[in-house]
């Protein structure tokens, strides 16, 4: 029989234990006082480009060489990889509208050289053209013959092909920024592989109902690179009218701010310009973390990636939005 030492020291263990548990009990009501953070804490990552002094692309860094930074403040990498061996899954949108009309055999020349060059075995593209329809002339495929038929088959009767996006009523005819968003938001946002977006257009928009920075935010948020390759007819003597020098500013800002950078067709072998892009998604890294802050409170948090070495250049989409995950609908769900 134990000694009444011994039991009354179990007595006043079940006491610690009856009082600890009454203080979780009458936790609830405390925290409806001061409510508990309840925002998910999600791996945030940032695909790069690492170029040496002399312009070449790098390949041989590690977590060791970068830190990054968000707002300022220094975060830990919880992720780092190269994407090398990544296969490419791309999106070509062709501006299709009036102010293209000279441009559309360039278009379908440059689109046939980039899937001659560019496009490896495992890599896989759709095609959109857009006016004031957005088209889905070719859903994801390895194949750039038939990209290519289906293209011509587009010029002899776009109508025949179906939409992406809900019903718009658009009275003009060019959704340049709804091209980019629609893309984003239902081909490339779930998809595997390193995701980038080729636009060939000259970034004038008189019917979409994005507009450039919600149309940013979104690529942002799907790591969607988006190079912009640009067509831009100019006046006489080759003076640029008021909204040829916005669609050039806005190609430009689109590309800079999800990572990637724009060329002028007209000035560029597209070869070169081509050969330069498949080689950035093939060397390019992709770096992970979790912020400190943990708040989805839908402020731009603006990210940094800095090499440790000065004579590195790194290029990186510059931030994201902390807003809360959608989550998928029904019809989402089935469709996958």
């Amino acid at each position: 029989m134990p000694s009444w030492n011994r039991v009354a020291f179990r007595i006043s263990r079940v006491i610690t234990v009856l009082g600890a548990v009454s203080g979780w009990i009458v936790a609830p009501s405390r925290a409806q006082e001061a409510p508990a953070i309840r925002s998910k804490v999600n791996l945030v990552t940032v695909a790069f480009t690492a170029r040496d002094s002399t312009g070449a692309l790098l390949d041989t860094l590690s977590a060791d060489d970068v830190q990054i930074f968000e707002d300022g403040a220094e975060q830990k990498i919880a992720y780092f990889a190269k994407s090398a061996d990544v296969p490419l899954t791309l999106g070509l949108i062709v501006d299709a509208s009036g102010s293209q009309d000279r441009f559309s055999k360039q278009h379908e020349k440059d689109i046939q050289v980039f899937l001659k060059n560019v496009l490896g075995p495992k890599d896989r593209a759709f095609l959109l053209c857009f006016g004031n329809h957005l088209r889905l002339v070719s859903d994801f495929t390895q194949s750039g013959p038939e990209m290519m038929e289906r293209l011509k088959q587009y010029e002899k009767d776009s109508d025949r092909f179906p939409e992406i996006g809900p019903k718009e009523r658009r009275d003009l005819g060019t959704a340049f920024y709804d091209s980019i968003f629609y893309s984003t938001q239902e081909k490339l946002a779930n998809a595997d592989g390193r995701r980038a977006i080729l636009i060939f257009s000259d970034g004038e928009d008189n019917s979409s109902s994005h507009d450039m920075m919600s149309t940013i935010e979104a690529a942002q948020a799907a790591n969607v690179l988006v190079y912009a390759i640009r067509y831009t007819e100019t006046a006489k003597h080759g003076m640029l009218t008021a909204r040829n020098q916005y669609g050039i500013r806005v190609m430009d800002r689109v590309a800079k701010e999800t990572g990637a950078w724009n060329v002028d067709a007209k000035q560029t072998d597209p070869a070169e310009y081509f050969r330069r892009i498949a080689e950035e998604l093939r060397t390019m890294y992709e770096v992970g973390y979790y912020p400190l802050n943990p708040m989805k409170d839908e402020s731009f948090r603006k990210i940094v990636i800095r090499p440790k070495a000065e004579s590195v250049t790194i290029r990186a989409k510059s931030g994201y939005f902390a807003r809360q995950a959608r989550e998928k609908t029904d019809s989402s769900l089935r469709s996958e």
